[in-house]
């Protein structure tokens, strides 16, 4: 199952205290980032197929697999419309500020599908 969403927003807020800016992913390659379910290290559940910044922020289009009972999960919820939050983990290579502090470098670790995203914005808004 393929889906389409932003794990990042520009410029809002998120949850702790962080903004990314446009910019912060540079050339990050789709090839190189893992689809965890949930942030699992050991929950790998599909492939990211895409990423690009746009206006908006940091556009995914990414697929599930069924192959194991994780990835069966997070298809059904997206199926379902009850699964349509997307993530992110990253390391920070440069930041400014402290409250909000902004994320202007970042090493995109993982893109996951998440119950609660960080950022209110960051969802799931097609599924095919």
């Amino acid at each position: 199952m393929r889906f389409a969403g932003y794990a990042a927003i520009f410029d809002r807020v998120d949850r702790g205290g962080d903004v990314v800016r446009a910019g912060a992913f540079g050339g990050v390659r789709a090839a190189a980032v893992p689809l965890l379910w949930q942030h699992g290290p050991g929950q790998v559940i599909g492939s990211v197929e895409r990423l690009e910044e746009d206006a908006r922020g940091l556009r995914v289009i990414g697929r599930v697999s069924a192959r194991t009972a994780a990835g069966r999960e997070a298809a059904a919820g997206l199926k379902a419309g009850a699964l349509d939050g997307l993530s992110f983990g990253y390391r920070v290579r440069e930041a400014r500020g402290a409250g909000p502090r902004e994320l202007l470098a970042l090493e995109l670790v993982e893109v996951s599908l998440v119950t609660h995203p960080m950022q209110d914005g960051a969802r799931v808004i097609a599924v095919e």
